[in-house]
């Protein structure tokens, strides 16, 4: 993370049960000590339902990205799956680097508010077999709605080549340099 300055915004995507969220956390745990720790965002905690990662992509960019970039308070609001509806707002600090993680976080239009771009990849049998092991039966009843939102992204966005660094889920030796 070297030359990313003080608060940078590390973006990490892929698709569901590629492992973002473990790396996440992972990076956040292992952030460099004698400045701030970096505030994590998670898109699961923002999409306003299964048809909703259009919607999260949108509240991430008008709340916090860009407000952010502009030294200004962001905040993101909570979707309260349980009820279906919007719930409460987290402030995010400028001051403090941000780690967002989450299916659409390497949207095109989050690029030119990021320094490091993660991609993750993962085997679609082993991502199918964690995310559902993870979520159960009721991401198992999403799991075609959700897939065709991820597609739609995936062609629209082109995610993976917006990424600075690639990494395997489920290999080995998981780093490929960025083109």
């Amino acid at each position: 993370m070297a030359g990313a300055g003080p608060t940078p915004v590390v973006l990490i995507d892929g698709p569901s049960g590629a492992g973002k969220s473990t790396l996440a956390d992972r990076l956040a745990a292992a952030w460099p000590s004698g400045g701030p720790k970096p505030e994590l965002v998670r898109l699961d905690d923002i999409y306003p339902g299964w048809q909703g990662l259009d919607a999260a992509i949108e509240h991430l960019t008008r709340h916090v990205l860009a407000p952010r970039a502009d030294g200004l308070p962001a905040a993101w609001q909570r979707y309260d799956w349980a009820n279906a509806r919007a719930a409460e707002w987290h402030p995010v600090d400028p001051a403090h680097p941000l780690i967002v993680e989450g299916c659409g976080a390497l949207a095109a239009a989050h690029l030119r508010f990021s320094e490091i771009r993660i991609w993750l990849r993962a085997d679609d049998g082993v991502r199918k077999r964690r995310a559902l092991a993870r979520d159960g039966d009721l991401f198992r009843s999403h799991w075609d709605e959700w897939q065709h939102e991820w597609e739609t992204y995936l062609g629209r966005d082109d995610p993976e080549r917006g990424a600075t660094i690639r990494l395997s889920g489920t290999t080995e030796n998981p780093r490929t340099p960025a083109a």
